[in-house]
Parts: structure tokens; sequence; C-alpha cells
């Protein structure tokens, strides 16, 4: 067996389960997308749920501190533990079932999404959630509640999960289907699958009415599935999840358009996203956005290089898909090239999709941004400081001005993008040096601080981790950061699962 010199520490009751100490072996669990770095004693790889009940159960007796790894592509350091062990979830890796005829997948937690997305594909299925980073794990989306481009049509990963089966901090097991438990008010009560029962209060915080993703997710008579997902792995480990899934729709129309003003792209979106909310209300055959991506000219200058076809002297550009068919194509086309037109967009600049390879193209453009501000920070060396932000859609256009004039007058190197049709800006501060970091992090503290002024959010998908937790702390308070730490005291009495992501650890004692 791979590591077997390493395998000892859960050689008993007929386990075996594979364990690294090497540093050399495990350095990359140890580090993030957004270069967040940590440590640790030993990282286990188990191969199925009885083997995670075991090592959780000898880490909640000796009081280990153990923290669970995804596949690395997070940017708040959610994976990257400060101390104690890691159970790395890279060989639960099986698609357990696909059932076209209700719509509705069984994964364990390792799979890769873009694996997941190709198997459902060729059975003419399709799951909305995108994330740009399409090699994550799908736990890990579930754990985050991550989001992407789609969102803006379709929601988040928490509206497309339909159950779980869970190893709770204590290595009691919990299988949860949607809409079989509920809280009472803001009182939650279950029973394991082995008999312990829980009961406790949920925070009576409110939360922000858009994209959201920092902090436990908590309301009156919520559904206890809800609790756990972008939960981050503090309150259990996710081993298996049922997914709802859609039918593939026939086409989609995919563009990206060129500005010569920011404005005008500005104003795209808002008409295109107050369309398309209309025609979802009123169910009829019109302009209805799957997603709304922005580009400033910051950005499409960093992608220059790989993309010399984008137009010289570009302001701005956005991205737009829509779900077309034979019958509304050309219907739908002419609809959106009449809303092109009003904004000043150059249609002979403009570049369609035809085919599902130009379309992919499109998505790798969109998503080679990301990838970018990753490259750059690994070559800096330098932790990623990238806002997460959402607000409501009446003070979007107020908002991201503020956001790019603090930053423009700090005369940092920065690009700025996002998902325009949520209101979700990603504005990533490139700082070469440490000095510049520095500087990064004060103007990304006041930043969120605007956006919680506008009452929306500091994390819209990536969650907190440990790199945002005083933002989260400045978002809802320490009366509510306490009650989320009592809330995990009463599913991990030993305080053993995920420290330090959402909130210090010092809460726990409190």
């Amino acid at each position: 067996m791979e590591g077997d010199n390493n395998a000892t520490w859960y050689k008993y009751r007929g386990l075996q389960v594979i364990s690294k100490t090497d540093i050399s072996e495990i350095a990359s669990y140890l580090v993030d997308a957004s270069n967040y770095k940590g440590k640790c004693e030993e990282v286990i790889f188990p191969e199925n749920e009885n083997e995670i009940v075991e090592i959780i159960k000898r880490a909640n007796r000796t009081k280990v501190a153990v923290t669970i790894s995804g596949n690395g592509t997070g940017l708040t350091g959610g994976r990257v533990p400060d101390e104690g062990i890691v159970i790395a979830t890279d060989k639960l890796d099986k698609i357990l079932e696909i059932n076209p005829n209700e719509k509705y997948a069984v994964v364990q937690t390792g799979v890769l999404l873009s694996d997941f997305k190709k198997e459902i594909e060729q059975k003419k299925l399709y799951y909305p959630p995108d994330p740009t980073e399409q090699n994550c794990f799908i736990g890990a989306t579930v754990s985050t509640n991550a989001s992407g481009s789609k969102t803006f049509k379709y929601g988040p990963t928490r509206d497309f999960v339909l159950a779980m089966k869970i190893v709770l901090p204590t290595g009691d097991t919990l299988t949860l289907d949607r809409g079989s438990i509920k809280a009472s008010g803001h009182v939650i009560k279950f029973v394991s699958n082995e008999g312990a029962s829980f009961e406790f209060n949920l925070p009576d915080y409110s939360m922000p009415a858009g994209k959201h993703a920092a902090g436990y997710f908590s309301a009156e008579n919520m559904d206890l599935i809800d609790l756990f997902i972008g939960s981050e792995g503090t309150l259990g480990i996710i081993t298996e999840i049922k997914l709802k899934l859609l039918t593939l729709p026939e086409n989609t129309l995919s563009s990206v358009l060129f500005f010569d003003n920011e404005s005008d792209a500005l104003s795209f979106i808002s008409a295109a996203r107050k369309i398309s909310y209309e025609t979802r209300e009123e169910n009829n055959n019109g302009i209805d956005a799957l997603g709304l991506e922005f580009f400033d000219k910051n950005s499409l200058e960093f992608l220059r290089e790989d993309y010399p076809l984008i137009p010289s002297d570009t302001d701005a550009a956005v991205w737009f898909e829509q779900e077309i068919n034979a019958d509304n194509e050309e219907i739908l086309f002419d609809k959106w090239v009449g809303l092109i037109e009003q904004y000043n967009c150059n249609i002979e600049n403009a570049w369609f999709a035809s085919n599902d390879f130009e379309r992919k193209k499109f998505q790798n453009f969109r998503h080679a941004v990301s990838w970018k501000v990753n490259e750059f920070l690994s070559k800096t060396n330098i932790r990623k400081v990238g806002t997460d932000t959402a607000v409501p859609v009446e003070s979007f256009n107020e908002y991201y001005h503020l956001a790019k004039k603090l930053v423009s007058e700090s005369g940092l190197d920065f690009i700025s993008y996002g998902h325009l049709g949520n209101c979700h800006l990603h504005l990533n501060m490139l700082p070469k040096n440490d000095k510049e970091f520095l500087a990064a992090k004060t103007l990304y503290a006041r930043i969120c601080s605007e956006a919680v002024k506008r009452k929306g959010t500091i994390s819209a998908e990536h969650g907190i981790g440990k790199i945002k937790r005083e933002y989260l702390l400045d978002m809802f308070g320490e009366e509510n950061i306490i009650k989320m730490a009592n809330l995990k005291k009463n599913i991990d009495p030993n305080m053993i699962l995920s420290l330090g992501n959402i909130f210090d650890k010092k809460y726990l004692i409190k």
C-alpha cells in the first residue's frame, strides 16, 4: 500500500488508512489558491465513511484538531490547517448514481466538479452551479455554498442539494434529506443515526437578502440541511451528496461584448438584469440571462497577452449567456442585438459563439482572469487581496464607483470584474511587495465595510475560511459571532473540527 511506512496511525479495528507525514509529500495540503499557508502533523486519506468515522472518533477522544481538505482551489485558507491532522477527501471520488428519470445524482465528496458535469451531460442532464474553478471537489462546493456565473438565474449550490451524509465531530453519523428536519422557530433538534440527541438555538441574526456565503445560514423554521451547507467543514464532514439535476438545454446563446465606455457596459448590465427578472416573473419568451459577467479595462489588459483579439482601446466587456432552442433562437438573438445596440456596443467587435467549442472558449476567457490572478500571487508569493462582496441592486453602481475610486487613489495595481448580474464584485488588488500588501489589506477592510453599510455581504460565494474572519466580525458583531461559536460547540463539544474557519478559536472558550 502506498505510504505503508506512515500508515500505522489508524491501523486497528481491521482498518489500515493511508497517511503521510513527510513534508515533501504533504506540502501541497498546507496551502490553497489564495497562497494562505499552514502546518500540520499528518495528512490522512480515508477511502470510505467507516474510515472517517474511526479517524474522527480517535481525534475526538484525544482532542486532536482536524481540518478537512478539498482540492486546494479555495481562496480563503479554509482547507489549510494551523495544527493537528488533515483529512484529505481525494479518495472519496466515486459517482454513485445518476438517475436520468428522476433527475438526481449521488456523489462522494471528492468527485471533481468538471468530471461530474462531463458525465451527466452525456446523459443530457445539467447541473447549473458553476464555480469559476471547475477542478474543485463537489463536497467543497457544498461546504462553501459555492456559486458562479449561472447563479444569476439558478441560484447557488444550496438550491441543488437534496440530501447529504455527514460524519459529525463526535464520530456519529447523520443522514439528512431536505425537508426531513426543520427548526421550530430558532430551536433545532435532531438525532444522529447512532441515537445521540442534539438540541440548541440557532443564531437569530438576519442575513443579506442577495447572494451571500458568510457565516452559518440561519433563519426561522429553517431546514437542518441548510445549516451544514456553507458551514465550511466546521460542523461535520460531508461524505455523500444527492444533487438535483435539470434537463440539459438544447442550446445556449453566448456572447462577449466590448464597450468603449465603462458606464455603457454597466448600464447594459442593469437593463439586462431588470429585463431578465421580469421575464422570469412573467414566464415569457424574452431575454433571460443565465449570467451577466463584467470585466473592466484593467482586467482586459491583464488578459490581452493570452487573448490578442480583444479590441484595442476597449474600456469594459460583458459576457452573457442565455438558454435557447430551435424555436426561439432567432427571436432571442434579435432581442439581444436590439438591447446591445441601445448601449453603444459595436456589434462588429462582439464575439458570438456558434458551437460548443466556441462557448467553452468564452467560458475559459471568463475563468482566465481568476487563474491569472492566482498565477500572479504565486510568482510574487503574496496572499490574495480580492473582494467577494455583493450589495443590493439599488446600491451597486454607487458602491462600485466608490470601491474603484478608493483603490485608484491608492496607486495600487488592480483589476475589477465579477458576477454583476448578482451585483457581486471581485476587485483584486495586485500588491508587489509586503508594503503594498498591507496597504491593500487596509483598503480591503474599507471596501468590505462599505458593502456592509449598504446591507450587503463581505463574501458572496467564497466563504470566510481563516482569511476573512475579522471582516465577518465587523459584519455581524461579536455578539453574533459568539452565537455561531456556541452553535458549533453543541455539535463539536471537544472543538476539534476545522478550527479557525469562520471565527477565531478564542470565541470557542468564551
